[in-house]
This record gives structure tokens, sequence and C-alpha cells, in this order.
């Protein structure tokens, strides 16, 4: 069943600055998830308002928001300073939006990276586990794992849901990245798919298959989390 449309709120920034945000919430609500857009198409891109209705089919509300260079049409990414100031604002709204729920917070590509580091610098309040939609850990052709170093620095759960042809995420860097975070990091690949989670015909897999999995995931991974954690509020 189709949830009802999101519904549009403002996210204070501070200092006079806000950006808008999307509020889905189904109607058996078990988790919220605060939910960044990538470098190149905001938040209501199609494929965000994909999964977030798939989100929510799975119980999963979800808070996307928008940073403030795709607010003002700019191709250029936001700064580190300037994006998590943005991502603790978006989470601060979840949990005024929700605090009987527990939270968790990601995004896709760009989005999860800033949302990682942002947890790396200042634990991000309420939040129990970090979900990234395609990690970007190295620009494409120049594998590396300098943009993974943060990630140590995070003592929550980690899921990363990861296509294995992501030219932004090379297998033989990432897969031992993980191991290394240890039990904090739990990695799924997806068979066949790029960084936008799209396959090959030739793959005999489907788009459709691809995002039904990782959606799963997600909401395995996020039961889990729930239960080991035991009472989400002090």
């Amino acid at each position: 069943m189709q949830s009802p449309p999101a519904e549009p709120l403002t996210i204070d920034l501070g200092e006079g600055r806000c950006v808008p945000g999307l509020w889905l919430r189904p109607a058996a609500t078990r988790a919220v998830l605060v939910l960044a857009h990538g470098a190149g198409a905001g938040m209501t891109h199609r494929s965000m308002e994909t999964l977030a209705q798939d989100l929510a089919e799975r119980d999963i509300a979800t808070l996307r928001y928008q940073f403030p260079f795709m607010e003002h049409g700019s191709k250029r990414p936001d700064g580190p300073a300037v994006a998590h100031a943005t991502v603790r604002a978006a989470v601060a709204a979840a949990n005024r939006l929700a605090e009987e729920l527990p939270v968790f917070a990601g995004g896709r590509s760009f989005g999860g990276r800033m949302t990682s580091q942002a947890q790396a610098a200042i634990p991000l309040p309420g939040v129990i586990g970090l979900v990234f939609f395609a990690f970007p850990l190295h620009p494409a052709g120049r594998p590396s794992t300098d943009r993974g170093k943060h990630l140590f620095d995070v003592q929550v759960p980690m899921l990363f849901l990861q296509g294995t042809r992501d030219a932004l995420a090379d297998l033989q860097h990432l897969q031992p990245l993980g191991a290394e975070l240890g039990d904090r990091a739990s990695l799924r690949l997806l068979q066949e798919a790029d960084h936008s989670f799209q396959v090959l015909a030739r793959s005999g897999r489907t788009n459709a298959e691809v995002r039904r999995e990782m959606l799963d995931e997600v909401e395995r991974w996020s039961r889990q989390v729930i239960c080991g954690l035991g009472p989400h509020r002090a």
C-alpha cells in the first residue's frame, strides 16, 4: 500500500538559515532514518522518493532534507562545516518529530559520507546506527581508503550497501576496510549493481530485485541493531 505523501517542513540551521525537509511517517512506525541525498540529485529526486516510500512500506519513517548547495542551485557540494551542521540540524528535527522512536542516520553517497564525518567528529544525539547507500570511498578511477579513515572514530553500528560494480568503492579496498572496522561494520554487496544500484541487462538481475534485496537488508539489520541495543532512550 502506498504511504501518504511526505509532509514538507523547514529545518532551522541557525543564524537565520534554513533548508527544506520532507517527513514521511507510515501508520505503523518502528524506526526513523534521517536520509541525506547525494551530490548530484536532491531530496525530491525520484530515486530518493522511491527509497523513502519503500522504507515506509517496511515501517521505517524518513526525514529527507536538502543540503544548502542543492537548495541554492549550486553544482559544488557544501564544505564539511556546512554539511555537518546541516546533518546535525536534520537529526535534531527527527528527534523532535519522533522522540519515542530509535533513530538511524545516513544517506546516498555524499550524504552518507557527510553523516559519518559528522558522527565521527561529535556523536549525533540519539542516533543508534548509520546506513550508507553506496558509500563513496574514493573518486572514480582512484582507489584509496583515505575517505574512510574517519570511520574508525564512529562508535555506532554501520551498514554499507554497495554494488559490486560501484566505481567509487573498489572492493579490494572496501572489503579490507570493513574487516578492519570489525563488528561495527556490516557490508552487504549487491551483485552486478553500480553506484546508482543499476544492473546491466546481461547480468540476469533486475533493478527491482537489487532494490528489494537492499531494503530487505536495511530492515533486517535495523531490527538487529534495535534488539541488540535494548531501551533506546535514557
